[in-house]
């Protein structure tokens, strides 16, 4: 897609930073990083989102972020632990319509998190509209 900021980094028509290509997947330094050690693993495809995108590609999308995982780990960045994420849709905060698994080192009082909803911790869900929701996924799958 010619006005996407992931494709053009793929076809180099921008700059990055590599750790990771094949033919399916390509893996760079985000250039605004949460923390040091920051990596973005995109789809060489464009595919806006993770749902559209076929199986085998994001499974080898989340097996490159366990190595890269495990190499963080060992590369000296300070670290206490990783996050993935992944937003879906602009609803979830997708800013890049190109599917992309950002994987960043975290430590304590880093300044990032997640800000959940008022009212979040109070009342656990009731069991009866779990169940119902979790056989209308079930059917579907």
């Amino acid at each position: 897609m010619y006005d996407c900021v992931f494709c053009k980094i793929i076809d180099g028509t921008y700059e990055s930073s590599k750790i990771y290509e094949d033919g399916e997947i390509f893996a760079f330094m985000d250039i605004q990083p949460v923390n040091q050690g920051h990596i973005l693993i995109i789809p060489k495809k464009h595919v806006e989102l993770i749902a559209d995108l076929d199986d085998d590609t994001s499974g080898k999308m989340f097996t490159l972020a366990n190595k890269i995982n495990k190499a963080l780990r060992k590369s000296g960045i300070k670290m206490e632990g990783v996050n993935y994420f992944l937003a879906d849709g602009e609803a979830a905060g997708q800013e890049v319509f190109h599917t992309h698994l950002h994987i960043f080192p975290r430590f304590k009082d880093d300044g990032f998190g997640l800000k959940f909803p008022e009212g979040y911790r109070k009342n656990p869900s009731d069991r009866a509209e779990l169940n119902l929701i979790a056989g209308k996924i079930k059917e579907l799958l």
